[in-house]
């Protein structure tokens, strides 16, 4: 008897997942919108698709590298689907040690047919045989920076660039925390329930929950099926926000009452940890440009139920006259090349270039040069990004300071005692503290 629950062929589906990226889609979207369509999928089947998708663009450049060596074809030459079959299968060859090379072999060939490729079945078959015959003895690049951009599956340009802002041995450690295992982060709401109950509530749920050392209210979750369906998330008890996002709700200082303009907000983490920070007085204006990503954050003010956040449609670099002057705090946590973040959303090291950061760091000084004039003298303007990039980063600050009314201020004792920050500014490398890659700087406005 079947359980009545339709049949999926797992590989063939994340084959699909993988040319939507292929295609253009960001990964992490392109995945939540597979595990939401598939939801009757068990928990070991979604934990399969989850690591084979993830797995197959972490580690792209590395298994390009490896077919390249056993395939007459370049990879560059392929068509895109026979690319990501041969690449999904080598992944699984390489680093699934519970799939049979036999199955992972059977299965490419089957799904090669599948997409009407049926005379690249034996291309597919030859490849992948040979490469399983010989996967333990592969031949990396002699050249050190070559060799260590197939290993890691990151970009030369990208560790070069690393190299020469914050020297060898930190770009090192934070490679090799690209492939540290994932966990989700949520944040407690305590306007709602104390942090032991959320735990409790969650553990009742069979989710293995452990408190964060730097932050008490951020909890990282592992062994629950869909997160979605566990009852702290419907009630509003938890967010998902990762804790060096909620860092910058900390640093902004915002007091009961004050008035606060989030200038790029989606998906609304911040706006909803200042909510609660401000014991849900005053109020959060959470601004973006689409009326997708609006829709984002009105989706969690919904279902954490607070009336103090209202959101606006707003162009972020075309100026809010109504705004001047308005706001006791200003976040400004905008859009960047997301390095940090490339251990979550591995599609982002293969699509960001040099070219693109200097426009990107073009952008942040034009929003920049707007939305710090909405700020009250006194007030607090909240810079932050999620990369790690000294010209996104460093020199923005210095950027703000010579060309702007702001100086620098102290995070006082609102951030956490464990981090050394330095005269208002925060780096925070990839792995530190188990977080992500991000940037924190607070910036007080002059009185005139």
């Amino acid at each position: 008897m079947t359980s009545g629950k339709p049949q999926v062929n797992l590989r063939n589906m994340v084959l699909s997942m993988l040319m939507e990226v292929e295609n253009g889609e960001k990964s992490h979207i392109v995945l939540k919108q597979y595990l939401d369509q598939y939801s009757f999928l068990d928990k070991q089947q979604r934990a399969f698709a989850t690591v084979l998708f993830r797995g197959s663009i972490e580690r792209k450049l590395e298994l390009e590298y490896i077919i390249n060596q056993f395939s007459k074809t370049p990879v560059s030459k392929m068509k895109a689907v026979v690319k990501w079959i041969l690449v999904m299968s080598v992944y699984q060859l390489k680093y699934m040690d519970s799939v049979p090379d036999s199955a992972v072999c059977n299965e490419a060939v089957k799904i090669t047919g599948k997409r009407k490729l049926t005379g690249l079945k034996g291309f597919v078959n030859g490849v992948l045989r040979n490469i399983a015959r010989n996967i333990g003895n592969i031949k990396y690049p002699k050249d050190k920076e070559e060799a260590i951009s197939v290993k890691y599956s990151v970009p030369v340009w990208l560790i070069q660039m690393w190299k020469e802002q914050y020297g060898a041995e930190k770009t090192e450690t934070m490679l090799k925390h690209l492939y540290t295992p994932k966990v989700i982060t949520v944040r407690c709401d305590t306007s709602k329930a104390e942090v032991s109950d959320i735990i409790q509530n969650l553990k009742n749920c069979g989710v293995e929950v452990q408190q964060s050392d730097l932050y008490e209210k951020a909890l990282y979750l592992k062994g629950y099926d869909s997160l979605e369906q566990l009852d702290a998330f419907k009630k509003g008890l938890i967010t998902v926000q990762d804790e060096s996002s909620m860092l910058a709700g900390l640093a902004s200082g915002v007091k009961p009452g004050d008035y606060v303009i989030d200038v790029c907000a989606a998906p609304g983490g911040k706006s909803l940890h200042i909510s609660e920070l401000m014991h849900h007085t005053g109020q959060v204006d959470a601004r973006d440009l689409t009326e997708y990503k609006i829709g984002l954050i009105q989706e969690n003010i919904k279902r954490i139920g607070v009336n103090n956040v209202k959101t606006t449609v707003m162009d972020a670099t075309r100026l809010d006259e109504t705004s001047i002057g308005k706001a006791d705090v200003v976040i400004a946590d905008l859009p960047c090349s997301g390095l940090g973040v490339i251990g979550n959303k591995s599609d982002i090291k293969y699509n960001v270039s040099k070219e693109q950061i200097m426009q990107l760091v073009a952008l942040q000084r034009k929003i920049l040069s707007v939305v710090s004039r909405y700020v009250k003298p006194g007030g607090t303007l909240v810079y932050s990004t999620c990369t790690v990039n000294r010209l996104e980063n460093d020199e923005n600050v210095k950027w703000i300071e010579e060309h702007l009314p702001f100086r620098r201020k102290d995070f006082g004792s609102a951030m956490p005692e464990k981090l050394k920050s330095e005269n208002g500014c925060l780096q925070i490398f990839i792995g530190d503290y188990g977080m992500d890659g991000f940037f924190i700087s607070t910036f007080e406005k002059i009185k005139g």
